[in-house]
């Protein structure tokens, strides 16, 4: 049993909570975020768009059913810090085969270098959370020293203007899947899930993988069918590299897809300018309608930074907007009007998540036919 040594959770706000280290010991800075979700907490560890940020799980129970390699949607985990209600330090589950064992989430943790925190008043946390918004937050099982931790917090960045996708994406491009596939599509990698590309290649696409900041006479040389901008981490308007990639792109009237980041990037593309939200949405059960079919989808959502629905409205000629977050009325998506170009701020590869919107894949696909 992995032994607890006291830890705290200390907000920018000065509001502090008291509890136990779990992982490597520690100190951690980043911005505070919350996740509803209540499975799949691996897929969410590893995914390059929480990059910078400590997450709070909402679920209670956390570790229970291990950690997986083949349920990585990146090479390593990618959060700054987890705080946790109760954290289970066994778990159960059954033995896929010899190659595919899971390994106890502490061991996991302190393999990959994890600092977080246990024993929290997770529902209190994010209460507060929900009232005063997102804020830079500090855990350290190294002390407890509150007035110490708070002049290293003093000194950390908002995560507004800070341009985080360069630090994720890939350092050299490489391939994915089939190269006899149908269709050949040029990824720009802002922090790209590998669900995504699974979803891609299983539609007879042939991936090329490119760093964020590739010029587009690079990509276009390899003679892509199609363009698809990814999710990824920080502020979208500190990144004019790919706002400048992604007008480029319009302007050959190649058909274009973007996800999360991706739909952020693609709007100011647009002159829609973006916004960081109060708290961002971030789970696997939230509700969009898409205002095309006429339908709900219950969706997998990750972002602080959204589209500005005023700006986007204003521009009616010019941009539709196809998706509406039902909780709070943010834009979820919308397309370029006389352009095979659209974008949507929810995940619809889903992983973890339902698959409600996978549908979106396929309209991509028939765009690039």
């Amino acid at each position: 049993m992995q032994e607890f040594t006291p830890a705290v959770l200390l907000l920018d706000d000065g509001t502090s909570f008291q509890g136990y280290g779990i992982g490597v010991q520690g100190t951690v800075v980043g911005e505070i975020c919350f996740n509803t979700g209540m499975t799949g907490y691996q897929e969410i560890f590893t995914d390059p768009s929480y990059f910078g940020q400590i997450l709070v799980m909402t679920q209670v129970h956390i570790g229970n059913y291990g950690a997986l390699d083949e349920e990585m949607e990146s090479d390593d985990i990618q959060i700054a810090g987890l705080v946790v209600r109760n954290f289970s330090d066994h778990f159960s589950r059954p033995l896929l085969a010899e190659d595919k064992k899971p390994i106890a989430l502490a061991a996991w943790f302190e393999e990959r270098g994890l600092t977080g925190i246990t024993g929290i008043d997770t529902r209190a946390l994010v209460r507060h959370i929900r009232t005063r918004g997102a804020m830079n937050a500090i855990i350290s099982s190294e002390t407890t020293d509150l007035k110490a931790l708070k002049k290293q917090l003093e000194v950390h960045p908002s995560m507004a203007g800070l341009e985080l996708a360069s630090r994720v994406s890939t350092a050299e491009p490489y391939f994915w899947g089939n190269e006899k596939a149908r269709y050949r599509v040029a990824v720009v990698d802002f922090g790209v899930k590998r669900n995504i590309l699974r979803c891609l290649a299983e539609r007879d696409c042939y991936l090329q993988v490119f760093p964020a900041n590739t010029p587009f006479r690079e990509m276009e040389s390899w003679e892509p069918d199609g363009y698809f901008l990814s999710n990824g981490p920080g502020d979208p308007a500190a990144m004019d590299y790919a706002v400048k990639l992604a007008r480029e792109i319009l302007e050959q009237d190649k058909p274009l897809f973007g996800i999360c980041l991706g739909h952020q990037i693609l709007g100011l593309a647009v002159d829609l300018p973006t916004y960081k939200m109060h708290h961002g949405h971030r789970g696997i059960n939230q509700p969009v309608k898409n205002k095309l079919r006429q339908h709900a989808e219950i969706t997998s959502q990750n972002h602080g930074f959204g589209v500005s629905p005023e700006a986007i409205r204003a521009q009616g000629e010019r941009v539709e907007i196809t998706h509406i977050n039902l909780n709070d009325q943010t834009i979820e998506g919308f397309s370029i009007i006389g352009k095979s170009a659209f974008s949507v701020q929810f995940h619809p590869e889903a992983s973890p998540g339902p698959h409600d919107s996978r549908y979106l894949f396929d309209e991509f696909v028939k765009l690039l036919s």
